[in-house]
């Protein structure tokens, strides 16, 4: 009893210490040393399966890439429409046209004239690799991680355990390397097919590669690129590289400020070679090696993942100018400062949007997106329906960036797949009738205002919004989908729709040859609960049709596998801009760029051969009213057959904490990170605000507990001492 007594009373202790101690946050996921530190805290959803250059080309892997990784260009932060300027270059390069005997033509040459076009990039001297066991050597010149022994290996768990890094100057050498690599035969870069049919030799580089690597002995899994020569891409010195184009590509520019174009080290590339550390999964696509601002110390992906300031990281400056609303929106306070200004970058995996809701709002994440369920208690509309923070939001100091996502979502068809697809002439024909029928049925209006609260647009054709060959109005709407009523889109009736379904061979929805009703299969990569109704709301637009409609939902990286070997017939995908050109929209659908058969990113694997050769004419085109022809006559293609069902253009629409600063959203330039900045000692000062733990009520709800308990406890020691009374008069 009297050690009940003795524990009810230090709890109540306790209880009252803690609810004096204003700054004891009993939810803060973070350690409390790290309250005030120039910290960023960041979300991702899904796990990034390759983060090697070579092979990286997804969204939530770029995130990642793009601040690790220096390709020679990049675009300025704050001019629109989108500027190249150098990254590690010294200038931008001025491309150089060559006919056939190698003599030098003007700038306003014929496309017909040029053989050749040269990139001659010029980097800058002293430019660091980030600190890295690969570039260790000893007194004697040795490398002293390359080649280790068993023992060696057993002490190795990740890249950490070496217990020594160092680094070396950044040579035009590694640029040349990395390019090699896109054609490396154990390697999958989803943008070889295309770079084989500029880049001179490139192709048969391949079959160079491809014939060593079967040469080599058993268990050599490193091919030194270095000993095989590259025509089309030379070291010129030191410090510069060309790179030999075959034809005309005017938008090759805009490929060099992309992670593909980034150096790699051999030093790197023989250090992961290493079979022992592979089957540690100590690869490049899990330790990145780059000169960028940072460098990637932690990789958990089922958890989280850490970069941190790369200590080695060159001088670059925060731009002096912008656009005229850029100073009025303190986007230029910091012109002219060393970047990056955040030292650490934590990205906490959330796989559901209410717990990252929820802990955005308890100040624990610096930004975050608007879910469905989230955007009436963030956003209001204003005046002529501009999008505002809520009266809640404001107080809390939290800011809404809106910008127009140069992006699409859409539905993709395997027009390899037989029913979908089709395999001769006329399936192909009644496959195209049921695409059309299935594009008219799903309805991205309704899907644009229950789901994403009208932030977006219904999409046309693949090209964006912001994009050059990008129609509006009357000339821009898709005729298989839609009329021009009242100088407005009106999408065609469902009656429109069950005809097309008729003449594709399946009337209400049930198939003629079979007598069965027509099975279709979506592949998806759905998390939430938000996802799960999405879904029920698709399985209702093909139920219009008594199309029954088979969702199989994975995991993103098993998502990709099935969609590289074409194991799915339809499913769901989106793509963000490389670069401001509706070439990087159109080559999604032309014909060589096959997900199946060249590793390319024509997931739909759509082969059209009009829509191929006008492609190829457009693609060394300079912008033009000759170009925007070839672009209509592409998209009118494309429209006819249906190979996407295309979807909607979103609106981004981003929430920021008032420490959050230098914000300018754009999905074109992902190297933005070393631009934000945080006010970590406000972060830190709101978050005690704002998760002040409320405790008073345990401390009441233990007296009265301590206070019920007093009679018993005060006859308890009448009993003690009565007994004492008795054996004392014994």
């Amino acid at each position: 009893m009297e050690k009940l007594v003795t524990t009810s009373w230090s709890l109540i202790l306790l209880a009252l210490f803690l609810s004096a101690c204003g700054e004891y946050n009993w939810n803060n996921p973070y350690a409390t040393a790290d309250a005030e530190k120039n910290i960023l805290y960041n979300v991702f959803t899904e796990r990034p399966k390759h983060l090697d250059p070579v092979q990286s080309y997804s969204s939530n892997e770029i995130q990642f890439t793009a601040q690790i990784y220096e390709p020679p260009l990049q675009y300025h932060y704050l001019k629109r429409p989108f500027a190249l300027i150098p990254a590690t270059a010294k200038e931008i390069p001025i491309v150089k046209y060559l006919d056939n005997e190698g003599n030098q033509l003007a700038e306003d040459a014929q496309v017909s004239d040029i053989a050749f076009s040269i990139y001659e990039i010029s980097i800058k001297p002293g430019i660091l690799f980030q600190p890295h066991p690969a570039f260790v050597s000893n007194a004697q010149g040795d490398w002293l991680y390359h080649d280790l022994n068993e023992q060696e290996m057993a002490t190795i768990f990740k890249l950490s355990d070496f217990p020594q890094t160092s680094t070396r100057e950044l040579l035009a050498e590694d640029y040349v390397y990395q390019i090699k690599r896109l054609a490396h035969p154990r390697l999958h870069s989803p943008i070889y097919g295309l770079m084989a049919d500029y880049i001179v030799g490139l192709s048969d580089y391949a079959k160079v590669l491809k014939q060593a690597n079967q040469n080599q002995s058993d268990g050599k899994t490193y091919l030194d690129l270095r000993d095989y020569q590259l025509d089309g891409v030379q070291v010129v010195d030191r410090y510069t590289y060309r790179i030999k184009i075959a034809g005309k590509y005017p938008q090759f520019v805009y490929w060099l400020a992309m992670p593909f174009f980034a150096p790699i080290p051999w030093e790197a590339d023989r250090f992961y070679s290493q079979q022992g550390l592979i089957q540690k999964n100590i690869t490049l696509d899990w330790y990145p090696v780059g000169t960028g601002p940072y460098m990637l110390t932690e990789n958990n992906p089922n958890l989280r993942m850490v970069l941190e300031k790369n200590p080695n990281f060159h001088d670059e400056f925060y731009p002096a100018e912008g656009m005229p609303e850029d100073e009025e929106n303190g986007l230029l306070i910091d012109s002219g400062m060393k970047l990056p200004f955040i030292e650490k970058i934590i990205f906490t995996r959330e796989k559901e949007s209410i717990p990252r809701w929820n802990k955005f709002l308890q100040g624990y994440y610096d930004a975050t997106g608007i879910g469905s369920d989230s955007f009436d208690q963030a956003v209001q509309l204003v005046g002529q329906g501009e999008a505002t923070v809520t009266e809640a939001m404001a107080e809390q100091g939290i800011r809404l960036e809106t910008t127009v996502a140069v992006s699409t979502y859409y539905m993709g068809f395997n027009m390899l797949d037989p029913v979908v697809g089709g395999s001769n002439v006329q399936e192909r024909k009644s496959a195209r009738k049921l695409r059309q029928a299935i594009s008219i049925a799903v309805d991205y209006e309704e899907f644009i205002s229950i789901f994403a609260n009208g932030r977006g647009m219904p999409a046309q054709s693949p090209i964006s919004p912001g994009i050059a060959g990008y129609r509006e109005g009357k000339e821009g709407i898709n005729p298989a989908v839609y009329e021009w009523m009242n100088g407005q889109p009106q999408r065609k009736s469902i009656q429109i729709a069950k005809a097309l379904l008729a003449e594709a061979g399946y009337p209400n929805g049930i198939d003629l040859r079979t007598g069965a009703p027509l099975v279709l299969y979506f592949d998806v990569t759905a998390r939430s609960s938000e996802d799960r109704s999405k879904l029920d709301w698709m399985r209702k637009q093909f139920q219009k049709l008594n199309i029954q409609l088979v969702v199989r939902s994975t995991d993103y990286n098993r998502f990709q596998d099935k969609i590289r070997k074409g194991n799915a017939q339809i499913f769901e995908w989106g793509w963000n801009a490389d670069y401001p050109d509706a070439e990087n929209f159109l080559f999604l659908l032309y014909g060589p760029q096959s997900k199946v058969r060249n590793s390319g990113e024509n997931a739909a694997n759509y082969d059209n051969a009009e829509y191929n050769q006008l492609f190829e004419q457009m693609k060394n085109m300079d912008d033009g009213t000759q170009r925007q022809l070839i672009i209509d006559r592409m998209v009118e293609i494309l429209r006819h057959d249906a190979p996407w069902l295309w979807g909607y253009h979103p609106k981004d629409y981003g929430l920021y904490h008032s420490w959050y600063q230098n914000i300018k959203p754009n999905r074109i330039s992902n190297n933005n990170l070393k631009y934000l900045k945080i006010d970590a000692t406000l972060r830190a000062q709101k978050r005690r605000e704002w998760n002040e733990p409320v405790l008073w009520p345990i401390a009441l709800l233990l007296v009265i507990v301590a206070l019920s308990l007093s009679p018993a406890i005060a006859a308890f020691r009448r009993h003690e001492s009565s007994t004492a009374v008795r054996t004392a008069s014994s």
